[in-house]
């Protein structure tokens, strides 16, 4: 009869590392695209391009029942790949409560961005800094939950306290890096806002 061979998993922090910067990485995707959908005054289509519309009585994204496209700075055209949903279109546009001016052109639905007034800007900015805390937030969630397996390891003693020491200053600093990031995407989104 063989005896069970016990072996304690060893600490890699590589491997630790990496699964915490690929969560960073995956925190500050889901921050820009939080970002693209916040509104400057300049067309874009990802600000309407997961509007819900009654396609045949499936809500669908926009996406997927139309080409969008910026013919210029301040328009967004609609071109729905079937004729039939225009009005529906039309009508999903003008519910989502975004304040866009909604026309229909032929087989067209023409989706006008009004200018940002210096009221409306400071609401957005605010907006944008509280988005910016709770993705930082999330980044230190994250930071937290590397921290303790760190400080389990030591408890478990498959590292020193001088590696543990080591291991908690290099999460600390990759956190940083990854909040500076998240500074730098709200600052350069804030200047977006206020150019136009």
């Amino acid at each position: 009869m063989k005896e069970k061979e016990t072996t304690k998993k060893e600490f890699n922090f590589n491997e630790v590392k990496n699964e915490m910067i690929h969560h960073y990485d995956e925190a500050i995707n889901v921050y820009k695209d939080e970002m693209k959908k916040i509104r400057t005054g300049r067309a874009n289509v990802t600000l309407i391009e997961d509007i819900k519309v009654d396609y045949y009585n499936n809500l669908t994204p926009l996406k997927q029942v139309a080409t969008l496209t910026t013919p210029d700075a301040t328009t967004i055209l609609v071109t729905p790949w079937d004729k039939g949903v225009i009005k529906n279109i039309e009508k999903a546009i003008v519910s989502s409560g975004l304040g866009f001016g909604v026309s229909t052109d032929g087989n067209v639905v023409r989706v006008s961005i009004p200018p940002l007034t210096e009221e409306r800007k400071k609401e957005i900015i605010k907006l944008l800094h509280s988005r910016e805390e709770e993705a930082k937030v999330a980044i230190r969630n994250i930071r937290h939950k590397y921290l303790e397996q760190v400080k389990k390891a030591k408890e478990e003693a498959h590292v020193s306290e001088d590696l543990e020491k080591r291991y908690t200053q290099e999460v600390e600093k990759i956190t940083h890096d990854y909040l500076e990031k998240i500074e730098k995407i709200t600052m350069d989104k804030e200047k977006e806002i206020m150019e136009v």
